[in-house]
């Protein structure tokens, strides 16, 4: 088997997700890059194999039960196991005046789809992957979340959380308290999970609003996809420090 570390990083094609699999690239993981739109995923792949980087594109809708199975068969015929699986892929949901989501007008069917892949999404590839990952000595999971999801700062009225967004962010409290599950699961083994919060970074997905660049938004997922044996489990992370539940 090869020494070189296994990641997948899925949502690879751009933003922060791109960046993750730069960064990890550029330390030497061979890459997987995980994206549905197959014109993206390969512009991807080819613009870091021009950076060095060991790529290569897994087709993957984290919302498809099949297109998720057949991605770890993939990755199992390439690589043979993982060391460091990175769930970015995420939707917003449909905004309304203001960049809000009004939670006496939700539409539920809003609700569900980014339920479905923010949380439902991360728990498919989550499991999918397992067995790969149980084959590396120091295997790592990283849910890109937000601080959003903090209930701690939400209910603050003195913190600056910005708009309201009764999808987005219960979507992300919800895959924080996975998060604390699987580690409580992990418990006695050699994974380590955690969440990150990049911040708000100038992308697509925020409509270019934010003062960090996808490069500083990458960067705690991937000290978290690479942290040491005996690392942190079960937390949740921003530049700072902790960010709280």
């Amino acid at each position: 088997m090869s020494e070189t570390m296994i990641a997948l990083v899925t949502g690879a094609n751009k933003g922060i997700g791109y960046e993750i699999a730069a960064g990890l690239g550029s330390l030497g993981y061979r890459v997987g890059v995980g994206a549905r739109d197959e014109t993206r995923r390969e512009t991807a792949v080819g613009k870091l194999r021009a950076l060095g980087v060991d790529a290569f594109g897994v087709p993957l809708d984290v919302t498809d039960d099949r297109s998720v199975t057949d991605a770890a068969e993939l990755v199992e015929r390439l690589a043979g196991r993982l060391d460091a699986l990175v769930n970015n892929a995420g939707i917003s949901g449909e905004m309304g005046p203001g960049w809000e989501q009004d939670p006496t007008a939700l539409d539920l069917e809003v609700l569900r789809t980014v339920v479905d892949t923010n949380v439902m999404g991360v728990v498919r590839v989550t499991n999918a992957m397992l067995p790969l990952l149980r084959r590396s000595v120091s295997p790592r999971i990283v849910n890109v979340s937000s601080s959003v999801g903090s209930l701690t700062r939400q209910a603050d009225p003195d913190t600056e959380i910005g708009p309201i967004m009764a999808v987005y962010a219960p979507s992300k409290s919800f895959l924080n308290a996975l998060t604390v599950q699987y580690a409580r699961q992990f418990t006695g083994t050699n994974i380590l999970i955690n969440a990150a919060c990049p911040g708000l970074v100038a992308t697509d997905f925020t409509g270019f609003h934010g003062s960090r660049t996808p490069e500083q938004g990458a960067a705690t997922a991937i000290r978290l996809a690479t942290l040491p044996d005996g690392g942190p489990s079960g937390s949740f992370f921003e530049d700072d420090g902790v960010v709280p539940w």
